[in-house]
């Protein structure tokens, strides 16, 4: 049986993506699509640019400062999606586009100051993940501490505070992760009347469950099996995160 290419796997999603919007009375164009190209070579980036998509997830500082030296000249959009560490906040200013696991006031500070050096002028777009999920797996902010971050976040001047990210449990019923998703727009919801400010990003649904996700409002979808195929073999990392 002949293994769909690259293209073909970005078309099929792309189609997904469409019949999930159709079905919530959304347009497709409404949703961005995020090739999350963790362990995946530098040639599979540059295939899938070809093919359509212009964002692109690493969860790796390091691995993504490995690998971007061929491609980074690329008109694409390059997003943080894993946990990243304080110490590392600088080097991943200078490296990505988006941070969409901003998850304390610490980390905020840093990539605060690291991107005045770095972008003078421009603002480094920052989404705060919120642990929708009770698993010690998982990293993020507690709902209750959510709004205390995000009116610290809205103190630091060189940060466009955008929205919110989850990763919430694999589930293998995506219908059942439905209440996650609900509870970060929910989220979201308030705080935009809390803080007199439109939060326009909901990063949230992965390979298995981007369609529920859709349907419950993300803006942003992260797919990475459903795109590049299975993922290679690396060494755990602390920042590693979940899957794409």
């Amino acid at each position: 049986m002949r293994t769909a290419s690259l293209e073909e796997r970005v078309g099929h999603t792309r189609e997904r993506i469409a019949a999930a919007a159709a079905r919530a009375g959304r347009r497709p164009e409404e949703i961005t699509l995020v090739g999350v190209s963790k362990t995946h070579p530098a040639e599979a980036i540059r295939e899938a640019f070809v093919a359509g998509v212009s964002h692109f997830g690493e969860n790796r500082v390091q691995e993504w400062e490995g690998k971007r030296g061929s491609i980074e000249t690329l008109a694409a959009t390059w997003h943080l999606v894993g946990h990243l560490q304080s110490n590392k906040a600088a080097r991943a200013a200078r490296a990505f586009d988006s941070i969409d696991s901003v998850d304390d006031r610490a980390l905020a500070e840093r990539l605060d100051r690291a991107s005045a050096e770095a972008r003078p002028g421009c603002k480094l777009r920052v989404l705060i993940e919120v642990r929708v999920a009770a698993e010690e797996t998982k990293s993020g902010v507690e709902p209750s501490e959510l709004p205390r971050l995000a009116e610290e976040l809205l103190g630091l001047g060189h940060l466009e505070f955008a929205g919110l990210m989850c990763i919430p449990p694999f589930l293998e019923d995506a219908a059942a992760t439905r209440p996650y998703f609900q509870e970060l727009r929910t989220l979201r919801d308030g705080l935009e009347r809390r803080l007199g400010k439109r939060l326009p990003v909901l990063s949230m649904g992965m390979s298995h469950d981007f369609e529920a996700a859709i349907e419950e409002g993300a803006t942003e979808v992260r797919v990475g099996t459903a795109i590049f195929g299975e993922r290679g073999k690396t060494k755990p990392a602390a920042n590693a995160g979940a899957p794409g």
